[in-house]
């Protein structure tokens, strides 16, 4: 494997993540607003962040599926995790599993925050979150086995999602607390 070629294309992908949740993020949060209302009030904001999150939920219990269906098909995994390391045919299915759990938690909690300190026009970040967060968890998987650069733009986009409802956050408290 040449290390400088792979890391050149983990760059090229996740900059193409980078794009395409600019793109969305921007346009939920300048388009959306004229299709819907989002809520104001505190407790129908977390409502609202709860639900956008089912989609992490969902990912999360399809991962879980796809390592339980494949133990119990294996006579090398079927022992579980304590019986050793899992075999060739549950490697990407445990690894997916894994960041996925990771992932939902760093995703769940952006929608939480985003919408504990914001509502209104801002809450549209959190359906572009979700529908970011399903592209790149789907290319995360499907792009697994062929190394770091194949599925670096899964994982860029996904963690992107989650990092863009931070900062918007961040920047909502910043602007809170110097803004006066």
């Amino acid at each position: 494997m040449d290390l400088e070629a792979e890391q050149r294309r983990i760059r090229k992908e996740s900059m193409q993540a980078f794009l395409l949740c600019a793109a969305v993020s921007v346009a939920c949060v300048l388009f959306l607003p004229k299709l819907t209302t989002f809520p104001v009030e505190p407790g129908e904001r977390l409502a609202f962040a709860v639900k956008t999150s089912v989609v992490h939920f969902a990912c999360v219990i399809v991962a879980v599926r796809l390592v339980s269906k494949g133990r119990y098909r294996s006579i090398l995994d079927i022992g579980g995790a304590a019986k050793g390391p899992p075999s060739s045919a549950l490697a990407v299915k445990a690894a997916f599993l894994q960041n996925t759990l990771e992932q939902a938690f760093l995703g769940v909690g952006a929608h939480l925050l985003l919408a504990s300190v914001t509502g209104g026009r801002w809450l549209a970040l959190l359906v572009a979150s979700a529908l970011l967060f399903t592209v790149g968890r789907i290319s995360f998987y499907r792009s697994y086995p062929d190394g770091a650069g194949a599925r670096a733009f899964g994982m860029a986009t996904t963690a992107l999602a989650s990092l863009f409802c931070y900062i918007a956050a961040l920047a909502i408290l910043a602007g809170r607390l110097f803004g006066g």
